[in-house]
């Protein structure tokens, strides 16, 4: 069945999520302030890189289910409406900035309702602390006929399109799930827009609005948290001798543990982990619970300290930084994405560039972000042109092009053959036999 939808607020999460439901069949209205994003929307350009997603937006274009719009009052007769708001970390502290999400509700207030006494579904997408669902839903719900749904995303970028069109779970948030008549009634709904979706057997669960916002946050939480680990014991393993890849290899065969992020490496990043785990130890704090998360201090303190060791390995084999020619391979935070929030490799590269190192970064989608981000870092988006004359290569983000380089290609390229294996993806043995000096986090 198709569904009048709008998203409000198509930045990376709305957008996918708008072009997802135009892609289900759905009519769908994004809406974001930011009249550029807006217009390169509807010409069916991407404005940000993720694998896919450029392909649904034009073909929800092309089918005239997808337009985009700056006009709220567009958005008045509409039967759901999603919220894919961000809210970034504060930046008086660690809570998250719930500012966007609270401007884009109160807008939308405005044009509620206007479908004669039809019902209405708001569908909150955006991370955000324990208890801000139930106090939308009570703005929301001063009109008649309008009802909050708390539906987290788990998206990861670079399987963005994958994750909403088939994710591995639905996750609904009702104000109370003992409310049986209201229940059915905007569970209904929601099943309505994702009809495909649980047609094929995804499971769906039905919670209160406060575990479905504690969901989200706990599982970025707890990846956070195992990532941390490893790093952790890859720092004892640097102390004893040991090899973290062994390590972690073994203890992944436990059922209980699994391989998934325990790769050591210079950390986490990206506009989700580090900002969620801080605003969840906010959150507690709040609630008078702070204690019971204060580990996750220590979560993102190790994750800090990844970053510094990979500068103080630097210094290390070049005898200082002072003036060496180091090129950084990779700005993203992850392959398969252009995004360079709290990225650990573009930190790496502004700390060696403060330390006096001549710096090159070079990434195959992420520069323009770049030097929006960090303007005057010098960049190079030639891979061959950004190796050469290097004295030290530093591989930080694992795209596929870097962990797939020949070593004695490369050898010929560069002033000195040394390199960081920041992410542990090369074989040693193979740079080392090519005549290169190789460093790895946690590794002999």
């Amino acid at each position: 069945m198709r569904t009048t939808v709008s998203v409000i607020g198509v930045g990376y999460l709305g957008a996918v999520h708008a072009a997802s439901m135009a892609e289900l069949g759905h009519e769908v209205i994004g809406l974001d302030v930011d009249v550029d994003r807006v217009g390169a929307l509807n010409d069916g350009r991407a404005p940000f890189h993720e694998p896919g997603f450029e392909e649904i937006l034009r073909r929800g274009r092309d089918r005239d289910l997808l337009r985009f719009t700056t006009d709220y009052a567009e958005l008045a007769k509409v039967d759901v409406h999603f919220l894919g708001l961000g809210t970034p970390q504060r930046a008086d502290g660690n809570g998250a900035d719930l500012t966007y999400l609270q401007a884009a509700v109160d807008a939308l207030c405005e044009v509620l309702p206007a479908r004669d006494g039809a019902p209405t579904l708001v569908v909150g997408k955006s991370t955000v602390p324990a208890g801000t669902a139930r106090m939308l839903a009570d703005q929301l719900e001063q009109i008649d006929g309008v009802r909050l749904v708390w539906n987290p995303e788990f998206l990861r970028e670079g399987f963005a399109v994958k994750d909403t069109l088939a994710p591995d779970r639905l996750v609904y948030g009702v104000r109370d799930p003992e409310d049986v008549e209201e229940t059915e009634q905007v569970v209904g709904m929601l099943d309505a827009v994702y009809a495909q979706i649980l047609e094929r057997g995804t499971t769906r669960l039905v919670m209160g609005y406060e575990a479905a916002e504690l969901v989200k946050v706990s599982a970025n939480a707890f990846l956070a948290t195992k990532i941390s680990f490893i790093n952790a014991i890859s720092e004892m393993c640097e102390a004893t001798g040991a090899d973290v890849t062994d390590v972690a290899r073994a203890i992944g065969m436990d059922d209980r543990i699994g391989v998934k992020f325990l790769r050591a490496g210079v950390g986490f990043g990206g506009g989700c982990l580090p900002k969620d785990i801080r605003a969840f130890m906010a959150s507690a704090e709040d609630l008078g619970i702070g204690e019971s998360l204060a580990f996750l201090r220590e979560v993102d303190a190790i994750n800090e300290r990844r970053r510094a060791r990979v500068v103080d390995l630097a210094a290390e084999m070049l005898g200082g930084l002072e003036g060496r020619r180091v090129t950084v391979l990779g700005a993203a935070f992850k392959p398969d994405s252009d995004d360079v929030r709290d990225s650990p490799a573009l930190d790496v590269a502004c700390r060696l560039r403060t330390a006096g190192a001549a710096v090159t970064v070079t990434d195959p989608e992420a520069l323009g972000g770049v030097e929006k981000r960090v303007p005057g870092m010098p960049t190079e988006a030639d891979l061959d042109e950004a190796l050469r004359g290097a004295e030290l290569v530093l591989l930080l983000t694992e795209w596929g092009q870097y962990k797939e380089l020949d070593p004695a290609r490369v050898r010929e390229l560069v002033a000195d053959a040394r390199i960081i294996d920041g992410r542990n993806v090369l074989e040693p043995r193979q740079w080392r036999e090519a005549g290169w000096e190789v460093r790895s986090l946690g590794r002999p």
